[in-house]
């Protein structure tokens, strides 16, 4: 069962701070979060927010937009993948990426919308839109029973 879509507003870096710590609280291993937006509507903003709630530091929290996947460290390990730059599926699964899916960590997946067909059919999905300079709206979606929990964040 899907869990109903919440729409979440913030104005500011604390509000996606506090917002990006009350999903860590509830993120698990194995957890995937597809993080959908547009260019600089803060889904890396949204990536330092989850893993400051993981534990780890958000300020070694960077896109991995040339690089495409880096690793920190929290009370679960965190995988952040960056698809922007890749042009084909293949590319995507060349990561690894239903390893890491399957593993012991979070996965925070920026771009998730260019290849669906790689997410596991259980996921995150949170879309981010542009309200003003500092202000987001996230729309959260989650795909199956393991992320119920999360329809009121």
């Amino acid at each position: 069962m899907d869990a109903p879509d919440i729409t979440v507003e913030v104005f500011d870096w604390p509000g996606t701070l506090a917002f990006g710590r009350r999903l860590a609280e509830r993120l698990f291993a194995g957890a995937v979060v597809a993080l959908v937006g547009p260019m600089g509507a803060g889904k890396t903003h949204l990536a330092k927010a989850i893993a400051a709630g993981l534990g780890a530091n958000p300020a070694g929290v960077s896109s991995p937009t040339f690089v495409l996947i880096q690793e920190y460290q929290g009370r679960l390990p965190i995988y952040h993948f960056d698809a922007y730059r890749l042009q084909h599926e293949s590319e995507f699964a060349d990561l690894g990426v239903h390893e890491y899916f399957t593993g012991d960590g979070v996965c925070l997946v920026e771009w998730a919308d260019k290849f669906p067909a790689c997410l596991p059919a259980e996921h995150l999905e949170i879309r981010l839109t542009i309200l003003g300079p500092t202000a987001r709206r996230f729309h959260i979606r989650g795909q199956g029973d393991r992320y119920q929990p999360f329809r009121d964040a």
